[in-house]
């Protein structure tokens, strides 16, 4: 893997305020070589690194803190659970168009991120469900507005070709740090055993160094420039342009993956509670609950770059749809397993495998299935349906878990996620974006 701090190969470096150039091909006769990811691509990696270990070191502890500690029901763990999927999704789609508008998704993706700074502040007061419930949903409106135009860099920022590639680059950073975030909360608890306040305080000095690169080091404006607005001659009828957009943005393509993306995510509940069920069934050490994000995270580390290069040979649409059957795999050890080491350590990998193949290969798909000066908004679309699908499953997963039991819960949702694979695949079969 090749990551250079230049925008292509040969470039000079430029200042921080200049625009990021885009990618450019090699002239006919050259020697082929690799192209480098791009500048931004690394820089928003490294933002993203120091966010997740901030935010992975508290949500690696929370779902053990709120059913342990707290003393939550399964079923209050899935509706706090559930605003942690899909509160994001109620000002995605707004930070797409501010993004999109204005031309400078730098800002936008900058606010986001100083959002959850804010909610590690309000962390440290934060006690009982009402008050954790609110800097929770605090934290996932920054996530909301930061992640689409983040994304959206990306996709400017690195050629059609290899999306899949930067985005996988972008995805290995990022799990770097939500492999380390749960190591430093591990490492914490080992000493401290209730030292949830000292992770906290950690947590917080990490998200003050993340917003401080992301302004420092990210250009306000990254790819193309937005396009100017046209002069109007006096006596033009003003025409209704959010109409307009929304049509624009309304491709069939888009409007596909959308439906099943979402329908796929109405059937992917939170990791916390397949740790919680293989928890149930192994009964190891409460103090070992973090490490479990860990094997997870190794395993998305691992497979983000080798995946998203997958995705750009056999087709993103493929790799983004098949990807859900190791969750399905993932679902299953955790209902048939007996809380045994291979089926456990079986259950993270799996999970890895999961988001290797997914979280990077969405925004890959969704940003060139629209016009590119609604690149951000057609991201942000995709990721909202996701966000409130998850929202639904967390929700919904915690009602059957309290009717049905974890075993029968997770078999459940296993099956349903197997048929709904092939149909998913067969509705997209066509709607793979050009490179």
């Amino acid at each position: 893997m090749y990551i250079s701090l230049r925008d292509r190969p040969g470039a000079a470096a430029s200042p921080v305020s200049a625009p990021a150039q885009a990618p450019t091909q090699a002239p006919a006769g050259a020697p082929a070589r690799r192209q480098r990811v791009a500048r931004v691509v690394v820089t928003l990696g490294v933002v993203s690194l120091l966010t997740d270990i901030s935010s992975e070191s508290v949500n690696a502890v929370l779902p053990l803190y709120l059913t342990a500690a707290v003393g939550l029901s399964p079923m209050a763990y899935g509706f706090v659970d559930g605003l942690y999927q899909g509160v994001s999704a109620l000002v995605r789609v707004a930070a797409g168009w501010a993004a999109d508008r204005t031309g400078r998704p730098q800002p936008v993706a900058l606010a986001g991120y100083g959002l959850s700074l804010v909610a590690r502040v309000l962390l440290l007061g934060a006690h009982g469900f009402g008050s954790i419930s609110a800097v929770v949903s605090v934290d996932r409106f920054g996530k909301g507005i930061r992640t689409a135009p983040r994304d959206a860099m990306i996709t400017a920022s690195s050629p059609p070709a290899r999306l899949g590639r930067a985005f996988g680059v972008h995805r290995t950073l990022d799990t770097v740090g939500a492999t380390i975030g749960p190591l430093v909360a591990f490492a914490i608890l080992w000493q401290i055993p209730d030292g949830f306040h000292t992770i906290l305080v950690l947590s917080l000095g990490f998200a003050l160094l993340g917003v401080t690169v992301l302004a420092l080091f990210v250009p306000f404006r990254t790819g193309a420039a937005a396009a100017p607005r046209p002069v109007r001659s006096p006596g033009a009828v003003r025409r209704a342009p959010a109409r307009r957009r929304w049509r624009a943005l309304a491709t069939p393509g888009l409007v596909r993956t959308v439906a099943v993306t979402a329908t796929l995510g109405l059937l992917t509940v939170g990791d916390g509670f397949v740790y919680l069920a293989l928890l149930d069934a192994g009964r190891f050490a409460a103090r070992w609950f973090p490490v479990l994000y860990v094997g997870t995270n190794l395993a998305y580390l691992s497979l983000a770059v080798p995946l998203g290069r997958l995705a750009d040979r056999v087709g993103r649409i493929r790799v983004l749809v098949l990807g859900h059957l190791p969750l399905a795999g993932a679902y299953l050890c955790a209902a048939t397993g007996s809380g045994a080491l291979p089926a456990t350590i079986s259950a993270l990998l799996l999970l890895g495998v999961f988001y290797a193949a997914t979280d990077g290969v969405l925004p890959a798909v969704a940003g060139r299935l629209v016009p590119e000066r609604l690149r951000t908004s057609g991201i942000a679309t995709a990721q909202t349906a996701v966000a409130i699908a998850r929202l639904l499953a967390s929700t919904g997963f915690g009602l059957l878990w309290y009717a049905v039991g974890p075993r029968s819960a997770m078999l459940g949702v296993c099956l349903a996620l197997l048929a709904a694979v092939p149909v998913g695949l067969t509705v997209l079969r066509r709607t793979e974006p050009a490179a």
